[in-house]
């Protein structure tokens, strides 16, 4: 039985159908390609097996205990807490069961994401980076929302599948509670479970967690900062975030490689790699891009982000030892002024001739009926 400890989650379900809607015109593959013939290499069964589907018994029940073990020990995250999370929380602040912001189809990724009926999207509260910028900051900085049980967190998964009619599982900043996302899709392919699973994640991830959720994910949705350390310790907190993504990434493009798609535009498995454009660190993207061509795939699937603007501590009153704001003087006193403004059109197109010089080539471009993209 489907749990009713978060009976508001789910309260966006009944504008999914809406009879007055104008019939959605037929589609034509909308993708940046060399040349037609590309396409084929990039196409999957359809219908498609998710991969956990695959696993076998004893793979299955490796998987199970593993994610129990480290929740004792919790050594997954890059932090390395080693807090025992049934009894103490760490760094993210989360402990044996998730919190979980909202749980809903969401229509606001990529196309290919998205697709017609939305990407089944659950927002964990809690984060094991502290991004000054973050977009979500009351979700990730914050413990709001309902707490779920791994099994709990499962029957929602079928609930989105078997109301929602969503097109897959997309676990939104899941990086600190790996071992709770790995219990609650085993439970739920007992019950049923056929969607794709998303990982979408900072790729502040350690070996070890995308290792154990190897055979599990289908999609890694994969966001890759800053490049310098200086960088990453001054605006996400964590000076070795650079260094980690770079492991982390590739081991994501190990597992399921470049993105693929069924005929209908959807994509089903592979890596889509997100860079957000940060306002002046315009070079840093263009370090991110070179090196994403030469050590993980040219033929990466790359979203260069314009959608930065200033959120969380970007912007608010320096304060002093005492706790009390400081007193503005010629507008100088505001902490992280450096990025305290929309990010211009000529840093995106720096980022993005950067990556095309250095060979990539596939990008996410709105379709011109906006409704999907390859």
């Amino acid at each position: 039985m489907l749990s009713r400890r978060a009976p508001s989650l789910f309260a966006r379900l009944p504008t999914l159908s809406n009879p007055t809607r104008k019939k959605i015109p037929s589609w034509q593959p909308h993708i940046q390609l060399r040349h037609k013939s590309s396409q084929i290499g990039f196409l999957v069964d359809d219908p498609y097996i998710p991969r956990f589907q695959l696993l076998s018994p004893s793979q299955l029940a490796q998987k199970r205990s593993a994610a129990y073990a480290h929740l004792s020990n919790c050594n997954l995250c890059p932090r390395l807490c080693g807090v025992n999370r049934f009894e103490r929380t760490g760094t993210c602040l989360i402990g044996a069961d998730v919190v979980v912001n909202t749980i809903a189809p969401h229509f606001g990724e990529e196309p290919c994401i998205q697709g017609r009926h939305g990407s089944g999207s659950v927002f964990f509260s809690g984060c094991n980076l502290r991004c000054v910028f973050c977009q979500n900051h009351d979700i990730a900085h914050q413990k709001n929302g309902f707490h779920l049980t791994p099994e709990e967190l499962g029957e929602w998964f079928v609930k989105l599948q078997d109301v929602g009619n969503v097109h897959n599982i997309n676990l939104v900043t899941p990086e600190h509670v790996v071992p709770q996302v790995v219990l609650s899709i085993l439970h739920a392919r007992e019950l049923g479970l056929k969607l794709p699973i998303v990982y979408n994640t900072s790729s502040f991830d350690s070996l070890e967690s995308i290792a154990l959720l190897d055979g599990l994910v289908d999609i890694y949705l994969a966001d890759f900062k800053v490049w310098a350390a200086s960088t990453s310790k001054r605006l996400l907190k964590a000076d070795n975030y650079a260094e980690t993504a770079r492991e982390s990434v590739k081991a994501m493009h190990a597992q399921v490689g470049d993105l693929c798609f069924t005929s209908d535009g959807l994509a089903k498995k592979g890596v889509l790699l997100r860079h957000l454009v940060m306002p002046g660190y315009e070079a840093e993207g263009g370090q991110i891009v070179r090196w994403l061509a030469e050590h993980v795939s040219r033929d990466l699937y790359v979203h260069v982000m314009e959608q930065y603007h200033p959120r969380a501590h970007v912007g608010k009153e320096k304060r002093g030892r005492s706790g009390r704001a400081r007193e503005v003087v010629e507008g100088k006193a505001l902490r992280y002024e450096e990025i305290n403004r929309a990010v211009k059109g000529e840093e995106v197109e720096s980022v993005k001739k950067a990556a095309q010089q250095a060979g990539l080539w596939r990008f996410v471009e709105p379709a011109e009926h906006a409704l999907f993209s390859m």
